[in-house]
């Protein structure tokens, strides 16, 4: 293991097998019979334990809620709020912290800011008859000048340019400083008020805005492309390791606000991290095995994959096998299903370097293998998801069914995306577990989500003549599918906030994960 896996390693030790951890998660978490009354949350009910308390923002609602910050400490220090919110800035918006050290040293927390201790002067445009701008050589008899508070005077025409470029071209808002050489002094919003017009007011408000969201700790920008909503959410960094924040924004993306991944529950952050690093290291393998196409178990004929479901019958020799484990599908609806288990080997096999090794490589193909084809089948649902409205129509206009009545196959379109993306994710969930009873129940849990997965699956592929009477079994099944994602997740999550990841997390496992 190299030696940023060693520092690695070390930090996952500490976080998940701190023996003084007591499995809190802080009185948010530990309540969950909240309800929500808030119009803009999503969750209106009861939350699960998989579930986390959050509010999506507008920009209108953002922007209020740093003035009201800013209005606040403005009162408390008697100061303006144009200095008071270059205070905030300065202090990241912490706002008890910028309190507490102004009210012990005023004169240096101003100076720090950028706003200096010069109480009396204050920004202004005059015109003079006598004045040479140091930055263009511009002189006139009536020459319009600006000064700042630190007293250094350009005319307003260079001023404005120098605006132009720092607000325009490098986005900077926060702490634009005066262009005297050496001098560090802050423009307030007063000031840059006095000097630009309303499109670039506009521009430097919204930098202000996208800089607050940046710097408040439970606030995150939504990461979909062009989304304008935050989500404020009180999870802190220490217990990303026991808790998977997951959120919706009103985009409806779905994301986790601990690493504004994907959703990615029921793995941690930190596991996704070693776990996507993994999946780089070996992307030689991991393009072997992504392929699509594999031979079928019994006449070796090239198969393509091209649904989402793993029940595949060869068209040459009519076999059907699972596309996972290349097993007998026959075995996958009874007591002897075990696709989501991968089967330790002992004895002789791992007695040398070279066979712990290959058995290592094995278990990461066994994981690898169930977590990329989730995703692929994932991808392949997404396609067949956008195919369904036409599906739909066409389900409408032969069975004399209503738009209404046919809208259970857009229910279960999205049911198998969901459970697909869960689905991979226990897989990268469960590389990382040691054995005993606890993986036994989160692998039976996985086992019977997958089950109603892939049955799921199976019957919405079929032609649009059958759609219509198998509407109550795909009802039924999209119930079951959610139903089994809720129990897996709810174990899951009820685990790691119990503090039982030292129990589940195999730090062995973990470190020959980058040998």
């Amino acid at each position: 293991m190299d030696s940023d896996g060693d520092e690695f390693m070390s930090e996952l030790s500490n976080e998940f097998l701190d023996d003084s951890d007591d499995g809190s998660l802080g009185d948010e978490y530990e309540d969950n019979d909240t309800v929500f009354s808030d119009d803009k949350d999503l969750y209106k009910q009861k939350r699960k334990p998989y579930e986390v308390e959050y509010k999506v923002l507008a920009p209108a609602e953002i922007k209020r809620d740093q003035l009201g910050q800013v209005n606040e400490v403005s009162t408390i220090l008697g100061l303006p709020p144009e200095w008071a919110a270059v205070l905030l800035r300065f202090s990241k918006w912490k706002k008890e912290k910028l309190i507490e050290g102004y009210m012990e040293q005023p004169e240096k927390i101003l100076e720090d800011a950028g706003l200096g201790s010069n109480l009396d002067h204050s920004a202004q445009i005059e015109v003079l008859s006598d004045f040479t701008c140091d930055i263009c050589c511009e002189d006139g008899p009536n020459l319009e000048t600006f000064t700042m508070r630190c007293g250094h005077r350009f005319c307003v025409e260079c001023y404005r340019n120098y605006l132009a470029q720092k607000i325009l071209e490098e986005g900077e808002a926060s702490r634009i400083e005066c262009p005297g050489e050496g001098c560090h002094q802050v423009m307030d919003s007063k000031s840059l008020d006095l000097l630009v017009t309303d499109d670039l007011k506009d521009r430097y408000q919204f930098f202000l805005l996208r800089n607050f969201v940046d710097d408040t700790d439970n606030l995150h920008w939504c990461p979909a492309p062009d989304c304008e909503y935050a989500i404020e959410c009180h999870v802190k960094p220490r217990d990303l390791p026991r808790i998977v924040p997951t959120v919706r924004c009103e985009c409806q993306n779905q994301f986790c606000f601990g690493c504004s991944r994907a959703d990615h529950q029921p793995a941690p952050c930190n596991l996704v991290k070693l776990w996507l690093q993994k999946c780089a290291d070996d992307s030689e393998t991991a393009n072997w095995i992504s392929a699509n196409t594999k031979e079928c178990p019994k006449c070796l004929s090239t198969i393509e994959k091209n649904g989402g479901c793993n029940h595949m019958t060869c068209r040459k020799c009519k076999h059907e096998f699972c596309w996972m484990c290349m097993g007998l599908w026959a075995e996958h609806g009874t007591a002897w299903y075990n696709c989501n288990r991968y089967e330790e080997k002992s004895g002789q096999e791992a007695r040398t370097v070279q066979a712990k090794s290959r058995q290592y490589l094995e278990r990461y193909l066994h994981y690898y293998h169930r977590y990329s084809n989730h995703e692929n089948s994932a991808k392949l649902d997404e396609e067949l998801f956008i195919k369904t409205e036409k599906k739909m129509t066409s389900l409408q206009s032969t069975s004399g069914l209503s738009w209404i009545e046919v809208q259970f196959l857009e229910t279960a379109s999205r049911a198998l995306q969901q459970c697909r993306q869960t689905l991979k994710w226990t897989y990268a969930f469960a590389y990382y577990l040691a054995r005993n009873n606890l993986t036994e129940i989160f692998e039976d849990n996985q086992k019977d989500l997958e089950m109603a997965v892939e049955s799921l699956s199976e019957m919405f592929e079929k032609e649009v003549s059958e759609l219509a009477n198998l509407k109550v079994d795909i009802l039924d099944k999209t119930a079951y599918c959610n139903k089994r994602r809720v129990i897996l997740l709810s174990d899951t999550a009820e685990n790691l906030k119990r503090g039982m990841t030292a129990q589940l997390i195999s730090l062995y496992r973990t470190m020959q994960c980058t040998c």
